[in-house]
């Protein structure tokens, strides 16, 4: 005779008070934890590319100030320009290049800064290069 003989043949006990658990609920129970909170984004980040900003030369800082005293003179028209900037990244070393087509509101150069039409800026320091179009020409800037 078992000691388990007693009580081997009641039925299976269900809580009057306790809601039965779902089949999901119950195996989410025996499933694999990250014992390491964060690690998998750790590990994402470090492989995430940044590029290094690149110091332009003599000749290229010439050609950009020359296109914005250009966009500063036909400001009031709003000239449409694109301009290519180096955004820093806020995690790690180096950043990105963005190519964005806008209208210019206004150079600030106290600021050092372009205001766009749209109310964002661009750092004028962080400018790579700007297209604005063919200067001189009747129309101002390039078509967006």
């Amino acid at each position: 005779m078992s000691s388990y003989d007693d009580i081997i043949d009641l039925p299976h006990h269900v809580s009057p008070k306790h809601p039965q658990m779902s089949m999901l609920n119950r195996a989410a129970q025996f499933s694999p934890f990250a014992a390491l909170t964060g690690y998998d984004a750790a590990i994402r980040e470090s492989v995430r590319r940044t590029e290094r900003k690149i110091e332009l030369g003599e000749d290229a800082k010439a050609e950009l100030s020359e296109k914005l005293r250009y966009l500063r003179d036909v400001e009031a028209e709003h000239p449409v320009a694109m301009f290519t900037y180096f955004v820093p990244d806020d995690r790690k070393e180096g950043g990105k290049y963005i190519t964005l087509t806008a209208q210019v509101k206004r150079i600030d150069e106290f600021g050092q800064v372009i205001l766009l039409a749209d109310g964002s800026s661009i750092p004028i320091d962080a400018v790579f290069e700007i297209d604005c179009g063919e200067m001189g020409s009747e129309e101002g800037g390039m078509e967006p």
